[in-house]
């Protein structure tokens, strides 16, 4: 798991909390009492649900201890606690899940970084209280170039052994999600969005892709290392992110949208 970086994430908070307010739009709980915000980063997702549902008891959940701390900072009023969002007991990190049952179990930009959907999503449902939520939004972008080019770097450079296998985790089907979670739930919505981010040229995405997909392959890298890999990778993003009239480049940012109801 990467050594998440709050300032480096936060570098493009406006786009990336873009898709956290939308996925809120779509909770179908009108006044819940308990929430949980898993994956909740340095508070930008836990701040637009402590704002829709003020008088809800609200609790943010994070691996990183940066991202917490962030986030307390951001929300001193709120619950922050440092554990593993994969967990499946109380145990080894997962206590957050004594403080179920919980009305709305919120997933903005989290679960792709943790394995065995098959056995999570249904394990998360089991934490929700009658007529509660799961709403989770995944980035769903290992087929653009962005995240192709880090793979042809990271295997064509002298740091191809170092790298060999690093890769973020494979997202099912659309289907299949649909099947892991109808059996247990009232219903299922699942759709995808496909956001189209202006941004100041290709440094810009490399900027933007330093705090997520990108960190697992520079880690490794000692200094000079690093400096390589992203000058390649920088000069290949070049190829398939033209200008536009404005200056600008288009990142292109597919995401995954899950809603349930129990």
């Amino acid at each position: 798991m990467p050594q998440w970086d709050a300032v480096q994430y936060l570098k493009f908070e406006d786009q990336r909390t873009r898709p956290a307010r939308d996925l809120l739009a779509q909770v179908p709980v009108e006044t819940p009492s308990r929430i949980v915000d898993l994956g909740c980063g340095p508070g930008n997702s836990t701040e637009l649900l402590v704002r829709r549902f003020p008088d809800a008891q609200v609790i943010g959940v994070d691996n990183s201890s940066d991202m917490i701390a962030k986030a307390r900072q951001r929300l001193p009023d709120v619950q922050f606690v440092e554990g593993d969002i994969g967990a499946l007991s109380g145990a080894a990190g997962g206590a957050w899940r004594d403080e179920g049952p919980f009305d709305v179990i919120y997933a903005n930009a989290a679960l792709q970084w943790v394995p065995d959907h098959d056995t999570l999503l249904p394990g998360l449902v089991e934490l929700l209280a009658p007529g509660g939520a799961l709403a989770i939004q995944m980035p769903d972008n290992l087929a653009q170039p962005s995240h192709n080019l880090m793979r042809e770097v990271a295997g064509a450079g002298q740091w191809s052994s170092r790298l060999a296998g690093v890769e973020r985790l494979r997202l099912a089907a659309v289907g299949e999600y649909y099947d892991m979670l109808i059996p247990h739930l009232e219903r299922v919505d699942i759709w995808h969005t496909i956001y189209q981010h202006p941004l100041d040229g290709v440094d810009a995405i490399v900027e933007w892709v330093k705090g997520t997909g990108l960190m697992p392959y520079i880690e490794p890298l000692d200094v000079s290392e690093r400096a390589l890999y992203l000058t390649e990778y920088t000069e290949k993003l070049a190829e398939f992110y033209p200008e536009r009239s404005d200056g600008k480049v288009l990142l292109a940012f597919p995401r995954i949208f899950i809603v349930g109801r129990r």
